[in-house]
Parts: C-alpha cells; sequence; structure tokens
C-alpha cells in the first residue's frame, strides 16, 4: 500500500470518525479492524451533546439514529442515598450497535478503505511504520493512529506501562426491556463498583457496570455476584428485577486499566481509550473518544499539508492538546473513584451534596468539556 496513506489500527469509536474526518479534507486513509460490523460492545452507551455540533460538520446526523435525548441525572450510593441533577449540557443515548455500523459505513462511503485483520505488529523505523497483520499483510506509512481500545496484543508489544500492572476490574454490560425514563441516565454505586443505566435507541435500556474482581470472583456467576452485591443498592435491584434482559447473556471484558497512558507510544498517536480511560462513572468516555478524533485529525492534516514542519512537533502539540482537553477530566474520574470506594467519604460527599446540589453540576462540568466543532 501506498506510503501516502494514514493507517488507522482500530475501528471502533475514536477510530471511525478520525477515518471520516480525514478522509472527508482527502487524505487516503487505512483502517485495519478485527472485529465485523454491526456488534454490541461494552459500554455505557451514553454520550456528551458536546460532540455534537462536531459530528454534524463531519457530516453525520445523528438524529437519523433515533437516540434517546438524556438531560437528567440521578446519582445513588451504596445504601439508597439519592440526588438530582440537570446535566448541565445533556446528552444522548445511542448503542454502539447502531453507532459504529453507522459511522463505518459513512467512513465506506468517503473512500476509507477498511480491513478486517488483526494487526500483530507496529515497527518505527527510518521514520516509517510498517504494520504488519495476522494474515501477514504488510502496510507501510508515514502515520500512525492507535485507536485499538482499552487492552491489546498491540499495547503488549509495544511494553506500555498500564499493560505491566494487573487491573482490578471486570466489566459487564446487556441490553433489557423494561420502564425506565428516556430522558434520565442513572449512575449508581455499590460495594466495589458502578452502574450506569440510560435508555438508548428502540426504547432498549443498557446496563452496564463496572465491578472490582476480588469482590466479584467470590460468587459462582453474574446472577449470584448481582443478587448479593449489586442489588444491595436498592435502585439497581428495582431496575434489574422489573427489566428483562434482550441479550441471551451479558457481555463482559477483563482487566479494565485506568491507569495513566501516554497519548504518544513509539511515535505512534493515541486516540480514545488507548490513550486514556476515564472512569464510568463520568459518563463521558465516548464523547472524549470522539473529541480525541477530531484533535489528532487536525494535527495530522497540518503535518502533511507542512504546517507541522517535523514529526517531533506534530506529537509534542498532539500530547499538549490531549492534556490539556483531558487531563484534568481522567484526574476527576480517579479522584470520584477513589472517594466513592470509600464508605465513610462517600457518605461525607453525598451530605455534601444534599446540602449544596449546586456542587453536582459544577462536579459534571469538571469530567465534561464545551461543544466542540470542526476547524476548517
Amino acid at each position: 500500500m501506498t506510503k501516502n496513506s494514514i493507517i488507522i489500527v482500530g475501528g471502533g469509536l475514536a477510530g471511525l470518525t478520525a477515518a471520516i474526518h480525514l478522509s472527508k479534507l482527502g487524505l487516503k486513509v487505512i483502517l485495519i479492524e478485527k472485529n465485523e460490523y454491526p456488534k454490541h460492545k461494552v459500554c455505557g452507551e451514553y454520550i456528551s451533546n458536546e460532540v455534537l455540533p462536531y459530528l454534524s460538520s463531519l457530516d453525520l446526523n445523528i438524529a437519523d439514529l433515533q437516540p434517546t435525548a438524556i438531560t437528567e441525572l440521578e446519582f445513588s450510593t451504596v445504601s439508597g442515598s439519592v440526588i438530582e441533577s440537570t446535566l448541565p449540557l445533556g446528552g444522548f443515548g445511542i448503542s454502539r450497535y447502531i453507532l459504529d455500523e453507522y459511522l463505518y459505513n459513512k467512513a465506506i462511503f468517503n473512500g476509507c478503505i477498511i480491513i478486517k485483520d488483526t494487526v500483530e505488529s507496529i515497527v518505527f523505523e527510518n521514520d516509517l511504520f510498517t504494520v504488519t497483520t495476522s494474515e501477514n499483510i504488510i502496510f507501510e506509512s508515514a502515520t500512525v493512529i492507535g485507536a485499538f481500545g482499552k487492552r491489546s496484543n498491540i499495547d503488549q508489544k509495544l511494553s506500555r506501562n498500564f499493560i505491566q500492572k494487573q487491573s482490578p476490574w471486570l466489566a459487564v454490560k446487556a441490553h433489557y426491556a423494561g420502564d425506565f425514563p428516556q430522558d434520565l441516565v442513572g449512575l449508581h454505586n455499590f460495594e466495589g463498583g458502578y452502574c450506569g443505566v440510560s435508555k438508548v435507541e428502540k426504547n432498549s435500556i443498557n446496563i452496564c457496570y463496572l465491578a472490582d474482581y476480588k469482590t466479584f470472583k467470590k460468587y459462582k456467576n453474574i446472577d449470584d455476584y448481582q443478587e448479593n452485591i449489586v442489588f444491595k443498592n436498592p435502585h439497581l435491584k428495582s431496575v434489574f428485577l422489573n427489566s428483562k434482559m434482550l441479550f441471551q447473556k451479558p457481555l463482559t471484558i477483563s482487566q479494565v486499566s485506568f491507569e495513566k497512558k501516554q497519548a504518544v507510544e513509539n511515535h505512534i498517536l493515541m486516540i480514545g481509550d488507548t490513550a486514556g480511560l476515564i472512569h464510568p462513572l463520568c459518563g463521558n468516555g465516548m464523547a472524549m473518544a470522539i473529541h480525541s478524533a477530531k484533535i489528532v485529525s487536525e494535527l495530522v492534516i497540518q503535518f502533511y499539508n507542512n504546517e507541522i514542519k517535523s514529526r517531533n512537533d506534530l506529537e509534542k502539540k498532539y500530547i499538549e492538546q490531549w492534556n490539556y482537553n483531558f487531563k484534568d477530566r481522567l484526574k476527576m474520574g480517579r479522584l470520584l473513584s477513589d472517594i466513592l470506594q470509600k464508605p465513610l467519604l462517600s457518605a461525607f460527599l453525598m451530605r455534601i451534596l444534599i446540602a449544596f446540589p449546586s456542587m453536582l453540576p459544577l462536579i459534571i462540568k469538571r469530567t465534561h468539556g464545551k461543544p466542540i466543532t470542526l476547524n476548517l
């Protein structure tokens, strides 16, 4: 393949958005993704409205997918104490099953080459990347964007710092039929974890939770764990018992890591969860993935137009912009997680929020961004 093509490794939310952005402005894009479309993924499936202007500028009309409009937040502690708030920007609920396929079709329409394969290695030598797949197909490119998700064999090959550490987190997700408000996202704490609940398209309820593996492994299966741990939060118990699972069984992923990651590794520009994963209780990972695709795409275009003169400058600018937009959000997510895992601190925080409810929207703003648009 031509060395002038940009290679994107991973066709999730961040990778597909970057492919659409870059191809819209005339660059040649090769995207390598191991999975077929459509496919369900373990994900909270709530997206902040901050990304809507940007998606619209890419000729993506999310309204066509009939998402839910979410304006309200309900948060509860393990004991069931509840505080409610209006979301400052609001958001929408859409499944990855529908959204990723929509983005995939748009990328194809834009002329992107999408290859179903698994990337085995990425080698950078003499200012050029060599990407080798499991089918022994070799690509060369001056630019590689890493969008391969939370955890990948490529992370192992690159010996990334976070991959060397065991992660205590397991994520579980399924869709359900039941009665739940269309405009509400629920974030519920339970012993050793958090659960997000919100409607997506076609009136389905997405329930996705993050569990501490040490607690989880004490039980024989997911049903036992939910009954003995998750259901101690009365709100979650009510949601589960009044809903019927639409999947044959829940989807799970293990070794979910919230350790700090580098936005650039071995000269690969990392985006989305590959560059940094925000805690689910912040409810903003999908918006961050989309925003990171915008940042990297605009800088890559400047690099190809010779407005950015060197690879070193490109990487430096990307790291600066990643930190400017996301470092504080990720830090706030880790802080909130630490607090909610300590019962006394969690109870103290809830008392403060009940006494001063205007503080909750301020906390939400610390994990969300402002509306973003395409810079032409």
